[in-house]
């Protein structure tokens, strides 16, 4: 069940994020350790697997600097996130021209149906009732 705050979901664990100084700190700290079985101690003691070294020095070794901010797996970087809403931008302001543009329309729509019903009530009342 949920907990009493929260969504169904608040029970679950979060998922944890690292700060660029701490992965520094740890790659350094693993790539000075030479002993048998003091990389796995260093892992166990921090809770990481050996997929976070690999991920991290593949970063660092490609110079990747976005890849060591402080902000969580999968969110994209700053220029991704730049491009993204200068995109949306753009898209919004074309869609805003298009809603104007389909208001005015039916504005002129409303405006020639009360026409032609004018003139087809003034039509009818000028025909003669006998015929």
């Amino acid at each position: 069940m949920s907990s009493s705050r929260g969504g169904p979901r608040s029970d679950r664990p979060k998922r944890r994020t690292f700060t660029a100084a701490y992965k520094k700190i740890i790659l350094n700290e693993y790539d000075g350790l030479t002993g048998a079985g003091e990389r796995g101690a260093l892992l166990r003691r921090e809770g990481l697997y050996h997929s976070h070294i690999q991920k991290w020095r593949e970063a660092q070794e490609q110079g990747a600097r976005e890849a060591l901010e402080d902000r969580p797996a999968g969110r994209p970087a700053a220029t991704e996130t730049d491009a993204d809403n200068e995109r949306l931008r753009r898209e919004n302001q074309r869609l805003t021209a298009e809603l104007a543009r389909t208001k005015a329309a039916l504005e002129v729509v409303g405006k020639a149906h009360a026409l032609l019903a004018l003139i087809s009530e003034s039509a009818d009342s000028g025909r003669k009732p006998g015929r």
